[in-house]
């Protein structure tokens, strides 16, 4: 959860390199639109932890928050603030549908038509979980790190880390993880990921 400016500047940084770019450029910004929604929220997480006592901030928040809602009803986002970690790719715009009580971990790489849903409690998922087109995702469950969940998966239980889940319901098709998988940019899968006190030092 971004707590401080450097945490908001880390949060970016990886959400930038997840879309194997080391900065955004104006073209960037405007063209690609899932990347933009990223950004805001992002911006949106920082100024609603850190500086929504302030009543100019606040005002921001409640504008940024606005106009991001407005972009993610035409991409056919249902994405609230702080669930996911840093290093968030989504991939394409379409369907994607999350729960404000499910936390995901660092570099998750989400496609659409995708849902984490809450019943009886929220999914929680660890660091390099790749969410494949179409997966569904609910229930009080554990995702390990370095899981790949593949098309129209249906999870509705628990997994460790490092192994491929697929199928409906879900169970395990192979030992290698995302990360052996090649699912993810060499730049993304060799990133080092810090915990909270690190980053806010």
């Amino acid at each position: 959860m971004i707590q401080s400016k450097a945490d908001y500047k880390y949060y970016v940084k990886c959400d930038l390199k997840a879309h194997q770019l080391d900065a955004v450029s104006f073209y960037d910004y405007w063209w690609r639109d899932c990347l933009r929604f990223q950004l805001r929220l992002r911006k949106i997480e920082y100024l609603y932890n850190v500086k929504r006592h302030n009543p100019f901030c606040r005002l921001w928040l409640i504008c940024m928050e606005v106009i991001n809602h407005r972009l993610a009803t035409r991409l056919g986002f249902s994405i609230p603030k702080n669930v996911f970690g840093p290093g968030l790719c989504i991939v394409h715009y379409g369907t994607i549908v999350v729960s404000p009580f499910a936390k995901v971990g660092a570099w998750c790489r989400i496609h659409p038509s995708s849902s984490i849903g809450e019943y009886n409690g929220a999914p929680r998922l660890g660091d390099y979980v790749y969410i494949g087109p179409g997966a569904k995702l609910f229930g009080n469950l554990t995702i390990g790190d370095d899981v790949a969940i593949g098309a129209n998966a249906v999870v509705n239980k628990s997994f460790g880390s490092h192994m491929t889940i697929a199928g409906v319901p879900a169970q395990v098709i192979s030992k290698a993880g995302s990360k052996e998988s090649g699912i993810y940019p060499d730049c993304v899968a060799k990133a080092e990921i810090y915990n909270d006190s690190e980053v806010g030092e």
